[in-house]
């Protein structure tokens, strides 16, 4: 028989052991279960990118090297302020002997109308023939017609000359500055690009379907999630559709105007465009959508795990352990965000991403 004294510590033994497996099982993980979003009247969403209504590259129209360099990206400049300048000195070589030869063309035509004059007055008294007034009168007119093409001349060779000052087109934000001081440049080549920061466009790429949709919605949605602004609401009727589509995707662009100087926004910045569909069309857009990237789903915003550039969910595999998954995200409402791809219908999402990553 077992003394009372061994029966107590097997027995602390025993219920020390049970507390500890207690302890090792993990708590039971909220989860939500993907299901695909019914398309009857749903928000109709597309990505677009940001854009400026005036963006000018401006190019060099002559060849030369660049002596001359007064801006760089980021800088703000105004309209006919010079950007950059092209060695020149051929260009204003060729200027000038264009005006001397204007000065002596002037030179002969002043001698031939005064020959001409002379030649008149004789003329009167009989003293010369009518061929010789003839001949004084057509040097005369030769003069002026070789005073107005070099006239000619020298104005396109002034024109020319300007050509080596670039300036800008308007007043904006130097977005791109491809050369430095002795680069050479060639006529079409960009030298400095130039955009309006006070008129920006988003773009977007939607289906034919849900283009059609628009008409029928009152204001579209314009979420840019770099830009320092709430969620920007836009009225249909200022919305440009291209009247072509793509006969490739069967797909048609969207201009969505913004409001003037958005805080932080910036073009080539992602954003995202929505409006609220009509059923039918809602659906059809649904059906056209996941033929092109796949079904489109809706988890709770609290799940997504965002680490440096990736962005994913846990997903609990058949065993129940949460499994990080990398997944790509369309429009959120702030409580829900639509996932473009990653997830399948039935998956299981921990909502608390912080008690899954601690499950191993």
């Amino acid at each position: 028989m077992l003394k009372t004294r061994d029966l107590v510590a097997a027995c602390v033994v025993f219920g020390g052991a049970v507390n500890v497996a207690l302890a090792a099982q993990p708590a039971a993980l909220a989860t939500y279960q993907v299901q695909a979003p019914a398309r009857h009247g749903q928000r109709v969403g597309a990505e677009a990118v940001v854009e400026a209504v005036r963006d000018t590259q401006v190019a060099a129209q002559v060849q030369g090297a660049v002596v001359a360099l007064h801006v760089k990206v980021g800088d703000k400049v105004q309209a006919g302020q010079e950007l950059l300048r092209i060695d020149a000195r051929a260009a204003n070589q060729n200027a000038a002997a264009s005006a001397a030869q204007v000065q002596a063309a002037r030179a002969q035509l002043d001698v031939a109308a005064k020959e001409y004059e002379r030649q008149k007055q004789l003329a009167q008294k009989h003293y010369i023939s009518q061929a010789a007034l003839d001949r004084a009168k057509a040097q005369w007119e030769a003069a002026q017609a070789q005073v107005q093409a070099l006239q000619a001349q020298a104005g396109a060779a002034q024109t020319q000359s300007g050509f080596y000052v670039l300036k800008a087109p308007y007043a904006g934000i130097v977005s791109e500055v491809p050369v430095v001081l002795g680069d050479m440049a060639m006529p079409g080549r960009p030298l400095v690009r130039v955009y309006d920061p006070s008129a920006l466009r988003v773009t977007a790429t939607v289906a034919q379907s849900a283009a059609a949709s628009l008409a029928l919605a009152s204001a579209v949605e314009v979420d840019i999630p770099g830009a320092k602004v709430a969620r920007l609401t836009v009225p249909t009727a200022q919305v440009q559709r291209f009247p072509a589509l793509d006969a490739a995707t069967h797909t048609v662009q969207l201009r969505v105007p913004l409001p003037a100087q958005v805080q932080g926004a910036l073009p080539g910045m992602f954003a995202r465009v929505a409006w609220q569909g009509a059923a039918d069309s809602a659906a059809q857009a649904g059906k056209e959508a996941e033929q092109a990237v796949g079904p489109q789903f809706l988890v709770p915003a609290n799940a997504i795990v965002r680490r440096a550039e990736m962005t994913g969910v846990y997903v609990l595999d058949a065993q129940g352990r949460p499994l990080l998954r990398q997944v790509r995200l369309g429009y959120s409402d702030g409580t829900q965000v639509e996932v473009l791809s990653g997830l399948r219908a039935g998956d299981k999402v921990a909502t608390d991403p912080q008690a899954a990553a601690k499950m191993r």
